[in-house]
């Protein structure tokens, strides 16, 4: 149950990310419906972990995953972002 509320948590943070104007894994932000289904797949998954470990540490877990996906989800546009102009360079 803790694996499902992980995958969880990270499919929403992610569709969240996708939908945000900062983003740079996508040339064009997603739109609302995908901001909408990210922050309810959040909710589900939050639910998932408070079922699965409890209140407290069900919303530190659901908080936890959360918060790492936001923080590596930049590092991997720009290592995406690095890796195709590197590859742009060498085909010239």
């Amino acid at each position: 149950m803790t694996f499902c509320a992980l995958l969880l948590t990270l499919s929403g943070a992610f569709l969240l990310y996708l939908a945000h104007a900062q983003q740079r894994l996508l040339h064009v932000a997603k739109s609302w419906p995908a901001r909408t289904a990210g922050s309810a797949i959040l909710l589900i998954g939050t639910l998932a972990w408070c079922e699965a470990q409890g209140v407290g540490a069900g919303v530190a877990g659901a908080l936890t995953a959360a918060m790492c996906a936001w923080v590596l989800l930049p590092y991997i546009a720009w290592w995406r972002g690095s890796h195709t102009s590197t590859a742009n360079e060498r085909t010239r």
